[in-house]
């Protein structure tokens, strides 16, 4: 009955196992159940034990392991709790004045509510690099070679070597639409995308324009799609994000990727219409362009354009988030200036 004496003498030990931190805990772990521990001990010496004692003797050894598992498994989670209280009161980085909670930018919000808007009807994100070359930006969408957008005075192109002075093709891209032509050359009709993304012109910064900037750009290409089609997306677009009330105007206009182009104002949202000094008295402003995708800009990315039309637009999210939010100065959006960005907390 030796075994047996020495299994209650562990279970009285049990009860009054402590350990002050993972160390201590991790030796009494060794001491009781690893390989060379007391109980495993107990359990290569249970094998000697007479036949009519090992039903006893086996339970009584089952409920001690398990016993001192429990209790270091619970002194085991007492010591982690006890050490992330200790780390939160004790941070010693941790600044002493209260840390404000900060909020999405105002061209995040802007941005995201345009994404949502065109997804109901079906069009998903694509994104592309910032830093491209001359062909996905310019060459594809029918840019003649000596189009003033391929001037250094227009466009950041990017020395290849160091000293190199003129021009190469690779460049900071000056609009998403070569996100459009890297769609149109890997997938096949129909495509329905939408290219938000950051964009790059050489401008002097002031209140009405900076050297760089952010797009959202769309792409629908199929069969027998139409300049109806295209108003219709539009309008459905301007009355949701700017009110139900929203008209809009199409205006002839160039691009050298689509035909016929078009500018498009709505109905100015802060007087209504009726004139103000926003909208210059005319009762509309200016939100984006579009048009019908041109044959050329299909046909270099290996669409059949006898087969399939599609439109295009883009906008600037600074300009939209103008309208929606009435920020007159477009170098707040880059300045991180908190009193500025705190005014969208509620957004």
């Amino acid at each position: 009955m030796a075994l047996k004496d020495t299994i209650q003498t562990l279970m009285t030990q049990m009860e009054g196992l402590k350990a002050a931190n993972a160390e201590e805990l991790e030796a009494l772990r060794i001491k009781y159940l690893s390989k060379k521990g007391e109980i495993t001990a107990l359990f290569n010496e249970f094998r000697s034990v007479p036949a009519e004692e090992k039903r006893e003797l086996g339970q009584l050894l089952n409920h001690l392991r398990q016993t001192a598992e429990t209790r270091i498994n619970d002194l085991r989670e007492k010591i982690n709790d006890q050490m992330a209280g200790d780390q939160s009161v004790n941070d010693l980085t941790r600044t002493p004045d209260p840390i404000a909670l900060g909020t999405r930018h105002p061209l995040s919000l802007v941005r995201e509510e345009i994404e949502e808007i065109f997804s109901r009807i079906g069009f998903t994100i694509a994104q592309g690099p910032e830093v491209e070359d001359d062909k996905h930006v310019y060459g594809m969408l029918n840019f003649a070679p000596e189009h003033p957008a391929r001037d250094m005075q227009d466009t950041f192109f990017i020395e290849k070597e160091i000293g190199v002075q003129k021009p190469t093709d690779v460049l900071l891209r000056s609009h998403t639409s070569s996100v459009q032509t890297r769609v149109m050359t890997s997938q096949k009709p129909p495509i329905r995308v939408l290219c938000p993304g950051r964009v790059y012109r050489n401008e002097a910064i002031s209140a009405r324009a900076h050297c760089f900037f952010h797009q959202v750009e769309g792409l629908y290409i199929d069969k027998n799609v139409s300049f109806a089609d295209l108003r219709e997306a539009l309008l459905y677009f301007s009355k949701e994000m700017f009110g139900p009330e929203t008209k809009i105007r199409l205006r002839p206009s160039y691009f050298p990727f689509t035909e016929p182009s078009a500018e498009m104002d709505i109905s100015c949202n802060i007087c209504g219409g009726t004139g103000c000094s926003f909208c210059k008295g005319t009762g509309w402003v200016e939100i984006l362009g579009c048009g019908m995708v041109d044959p050329n800009v299909l046909e270099a990315c290996g669409i059949d354009s006898k087969v399939y039309s599609g439109f295009a637009f883009g906008m600037g999210v600074e300009r939209i988030t103008n309208l929606k939010y009435r920020v007159k100065d477009l170098r707040l959006f880059s300045e991180n200036d908190v009193r500025f960005l705190r005014q969208f907390e509620s957004c």
